[in-house]
């Protein structure tokens, strides 16, 4: 074994750089001046400022003229009076049978019995609205 064979166990550790070639020198890795180069820096979140850009929601949009609430269809009792036989049952299925009511895009509408004027006849409702009024006649 001659002298130049010989290899370290453990190797030396290199001394920490300081200045161009080092590590954490110069600008110990914040890389600029100014704001980004201070401690305790405090930079807007970018989110923010897109958030900004942003127009501001008013109204309702596309949907301005659209009602929040269902479309209800009005049916007076005078016109059941006329249409419908004693005890016969009032619903939706019936109503647009007897061509009383349309359908809306396909759907059966919503629909609600107001009181106009005194009942003779007496009816069963399902699956309709009615005014404070009718119920209260118990037609």
């Amino acid at each position: 074994m001659q002298f130049h064979n010989l290899k370290k166990n453990k190797t030396n550790r290199k001394a920490k750089q300081v200045g161009r070639g080092g590590t954490r020198g110069k600008t110990s890795g914040r890389g600029t001046k100014g704001q980004n180069a201070r401690a305790g820096r405090k930079k807007r979140p970018e989110m923010r400022d897109i958030i900004k850009r942003l127009p501001k929601l008013r109204g309702r949009g596309k949907n301005s003229l659209k009602t929040r609430f269902e479309d209800v269809f009005i049916v007076k009792l005078s016109v059941l009076e006329e249409k419908f036989v004693a005890g016969e049952k009032v619903n939706p299925k019936t109503l647009i049978e007897k061509g009383i009511v349309k359908t809306r895009n396909g759907k059966v509408p919503v629909i609600k019995i107001l009181a106009d004027k005194e009942v003779k006849k007496s009816f069963v409702f399902e699956n309709v609205k009615m005014s404070e009024k009718v119920k209260g006649l118990k037609v």
